[in-house]
């Protein structure tokens, strides 16, 4: 007996949706980062670009993301981990692994950096081949980014001028947020983010520098009493992260999925994220100041004793990376331009 007609598409329907699983499957990547899986970088950064990529490949690629360093291994070991193989993708902070990414770290000085996070954004994909991308070797960057800046969390002490951070501990992220702590006087702590809340709560540190976006994922609404940022929301410095992806991986992908994947990373993605992080500062504002601490913005005057005193990092970061050949002086004019390009465009 032959089979109905209805039996007989019913069946190529089944096959389809088997073809259509195993094609979903048909690149599957792991993408590593540290922060918990409700963070505003995960949920407002990550996870719409993992779905654009996704989307970009038809179905073929599918990201799947591992929060808080549950594939193992501390904050800055994810950079190893991704060049040798052990995850596909990972989102991580450059200054965890000092050294590795000297020219990069240009943008994260004070006075090169001071509020507009976008322009910034857009100021490293402009200089990305022809000044960063030789420090990126092994890696596939889809794309580099800054937040919104160092701003100041204290435990229980306002500030309002370099001397009043003069014998504090402060949490710092990277070497040149040590050197900005060194230029105020006071005495830098390095930690990964996620060890910042018990660090304040036990006054390991007094205080820590961090953008406000951080705020609610960490509930540091609960150890801090101040929160302190430049006029016209200037910080003292940023700090530079990257999405990278093994660049084994991907040399032996085809060119389509390589499409899908640049399409998602492009100029406008590398500005949207700029976009991200302003509005989960702005949010991070609102969630410390619902809670009853004290957001203090400092005068122009003050503002710029501040930049004043940390301008010697500047120097300090011309010195430290002309020594290892890098022209320094010619790189900070060169972000700085880029930057108020950027700026100008916006």
């Amino acid at each position: 007996m032959f089979p109905s007609l209805k039996s007989v598409l019913a069946g190529l329907a089944i096959a389809a949706l088997g073809a259509t699983g195993a094609l979903a499957q048909e690149f599957v990547f792991k993408l590593h980062h540290l922060l918990g899986a409700n963070s505003p970088a995960q949920k407002n950064m990550l996870e719409p670009w993992a779905k654009q990529v996704e989307e970009n490949s038809g179905g073929r690629v599918k990201i799947e993301i591992y929060p808080a360093m549950s594939l193992g291994g501390r904050p800055p070991e994810l950079i190893q981990q991704v060049r040798d193989g052990v995850v596909d993708l990972v989102w991580t902070v450059n200054g965890y692994t000092p050294g590795l990414f000297p020219r990069t770290e240009v943008f994260e000085l004070p006075s090169v950096f001071r509020n507009d996070i976008k322009a910034t954004n857009l100021a490293m994909y402009d200089l990305f081949e022809s000044d960063l991308k030789q420090e990126y070797k092994g890696l596939e960057v889809m794309w580099l980014h800054v937040h919104a800046g160092q701003a100041i969390m204290t435990v229980d002490k306002e500030v309002h001028s370099p001397a009043d951070m003069a014998g504090m501990k402060i949490r710092i992220p990277t070497r040149t947020g040590a050197w900005v702590i060194e230029a105020l006087g006071a005495a830098p702590v390095a930690m990964p983010v996620p060890a910042v809340p018990q660090a304040l709560s036990k006054k390991v540190v007094d205080a820590t520098l961090l953008p406000w976006e951080i705020i609610p994922p960490l509930k540091l609404q609960n150890q801090i009493k101040y929160f302190i940022e430049g006029h016209n929301q200037t910080r003292i410095g940023t700090t530079t992260f990257q999405v990278s992806m093994n660049k084994a991986r991907w040399d032996s992908l085809p060119d389509d999925i390589k499409k899908a994947f640049r399409d998602a990373s492009g100029r406008d993605w590398w500005g949207k994220v700029g976009d991200i992080w302003r509005a989960g500062d702005d949010f991070g504002i609102s969630v410390a100041e619902k809670a009853g601490r004290k957001h203090i913005v400092l005068s122009e005057a003050e503002t710029e004793a501040f930049m004043e005193a940390v301008q010697p990092v500047v120097q300090r970061w011309i010195e430290e990376v002309s020594a290892k050949g890098i022209d320094g002086a010619a790189l900070v004019e060169k972000a700085r331009a880029a930057i108020a390009a950027n700026t100008a465009a916006n």
